[in-house]
């Protein structure tokens, strides 16, 4: 070819849209997108599974506050994209999906019987995306992924899926290079007046206000801080979901930490006679798995629409966390002295009550394990934790400090934490830590040889129990004994050895140590620790 095509088209758009990278796959249909990446200045990152070409998206996307790219194929690579982007879509993650298809006279349902074809492969999308679109013409390409990359980050962000058939790619344009490109996105939806100050009234008037922060406030921008302003106006205790940790710093008086699932916590939430909820639904893991009953009133904001009020009664407030702490901080008065008890003796109180219970139990080792953690790995470094039983107890009691902490507990699939601490990376150029189980980590193991291939400054530690810990724990609770939980799996040393990969084997008494020294290196390094965590009880 000596023209410029459609994959030129679609490389120049997202160039002026701002992208740097690209996370993929190549595949028949997607040639011409691959291609066109020769001629750009785009980075382009090679993941060895489409779903992890996804959570290294999601990932860099979470580090870097930009959107992630993903270049895929038609039919099989498109549909094994589809567990990774339901994490990122009930994570609110903004990541722009583009994805071959086959020629356009194939479309609709036509059975021209070309390789990877689908009767509708948009509608395999549609649960785990914001939008989809198909562009038929290359000179719609630049229009639709302007307006895809403006939708993916407007809260709630998401993923969102763009489809560019293999002929559109192909075919010569006469369309001018894309320099220019504007991305409307719209700005964060604001409260409206009435019901910020109606809002403000209730907390004005409480006596035991809590504010609980989800995981939106950390994801929209300036609301952290919001959050700690109107918490000290207010002097009210902060509790945190799992998403949430992180929103207020856990060093901070007014913390009362994110043991979410714990009864002392749900009892502090229960007595509030007003419930500040910020970007959260109260879902499974947050109601404490449908124990928690509010007796005060719960005003709930969220810039999802059908987050409100689907499990409890609310005052509604349709608006971005930013926004809508930031308007709340100017329409409370401040209360007058005396007018209610002292936040942060309640949040210390709440503290100490939780750290009771775990101290009664024979958990020492999971708490060395997370504090030596803690201690290994630098205040700002970014952490992904995937679903295991380290993560699970991660969600309460890691202190992320400066640091991004993410995890894959917004829709609880594994496999997240390797790669998407690979594009965290990436895109940060900083060394980032993740966290599997040996379960999980068979999920993304392929992704070592991405790893090596881009020589990515991250941390991967496995921690072996021989199967799936967390449901081993679950079904020997539930019957008495586990089934199908146990796993014949690789000798992960040499596994990383075999990829050229720095590895280290640890004990729990060295397992601190060694990250620690990893942090002083570059490249990939593995640290592999045989142990069996256990759960904390649950209330």
């Amino acid at each position: 070819m000596t023209g410029r095509n459609g994959g030129d088209v679609a490389v120049e758009s997202l160039t002026a849209l701002g992208a740097t990278h690209v996370f993929g796959i190549p595949g028949q249909h997607a040639l011409g997108l691959f291609d066109a990446i020769r001629r750009s200045e785009l980075s382009f990152v090679s993941s060895r599974v489409e779903n992890n070409s996804v959570f290294a998206a999601d990932g860099y996307a979470r580090a870097t506050g930009e959107v992630g790219v993903v270049f895929c194929s038609t039919g099989p690579g498109a549909l094994t994209a589809l567990g990774a982007l339901q994490e990122a879509y009930a994570a609110c993650v903004p990541i722009l999906m583009i994805t071959s298809q086959i020629p356009r006279d194939g479309l609709g349902g036509a059975r021209k019987g070309y390789l990877h074809q689908l009767d509708d492969q948009q509608a395999s999308a549609r649960n785990v995306t914001r939008s989809t679109a198909v562009v038929r013409d290359a000179a719609a390409i630049p229009g639709v992924l302007a307006d895809a990359w403006a939708t993916a980050q407007e809260a709630p962000a998401g993923p969102v899926w763009v489809e560019i058939p293999q002929d559109v790619l192909l075919e010569e344009v006469t369309v001018p290079p894309v320099t220019g490109l504007d991305a409307q996105v719209r700005p964060p939806r604001r409260p409206r007046p009435e019901v910020t100050a109606e809002a403000a009234r209730l907390l004005a008037a409480a006596e035991r206000p809590v504010i609980l922060a989800g995981g939106g406030v950390r994801r929209s921008a300036g609301a952290p801080q919001a959050l700690v302003a109107l918490a000290e106006l207010l002097d009210a205790p902060v509790v945190s979901t799992s998403g949430g940790n992180g929103s207020i710093p856990l060093a901070h008086g007014l913390s009362a930490g994110a043991w979410i699932e714990d009864r002392h916590t749900t009892d502090l939430l229960e007595d509030a006679d007003v419930v500040l909820a910020i970007g959260t639904s109260f879902g499974e893991v947050t109601s404490n798995y449908g124990t928690f009953a509010p007796r005060g009133r719960v005003i709930q904001v969220d810039a999802e629409a059908r987050v409100l009020g689907s499990n409890h009664d609310v005052l509604g407030v349709h608006a971005d966390a930013g926004a809508a702490l930031a308007d709340l901080t100017v329409a409370v008065p401040e209360p007058g002295p005396g007018a209610r008890r002292s936040g942060a003796r309640v949040a210390e109180e709440l503290r100490t009550r939780v750290q009771e219970r775990l101290d009664a139990q024979d958990l020492a080792a999971e708490q060395r394990l997370l504090a030596d953690l803690r201690a290994a790995v630098p205040d700002d470094a970014d952490t992904f934790w995937d679903m295991t039983i380290a993560a699970y107890w991660a969600w309460s009691a890691w202190d992320p400090r400066g640091g991004g902490f993410h995890t894959a507990q917004a829709s609880g699939g594994l496999g997240l934490g390797f790669p998407a601490a690979i594009g965290a990376s990436v895109g940060t150029r900083r060394r980032t830590f993740a966290v599997t189980g040996d379960g999980g980590a068979m999920y993304s193991i392929a992704e070592l040889a991405t790893a090596r291939q881009h020589d990515v400054d991250l941390t991967w530690l496995v921690i072996d129990d021989g199967g799936y810990g967390i449901l081993r724990e679950y079904m020997t609770g539930a019957f008495g004994a586990a089934t199908a939980t146990e796993l014949a799996r690789p000798d992960f040393v040499r596994l990383a050895e075999a990829f050229g990969i720095a590895v280290h084997a640890a004990t729990p008494e060295t397992v601190g140590e060694i990250v620690a020294g990893t942090f002083t290196t570059s490249g990939p390094a593995v640290v592999v620790l045989p142990t069996t965590l256990r759960m904390f009880a649950s209330t």
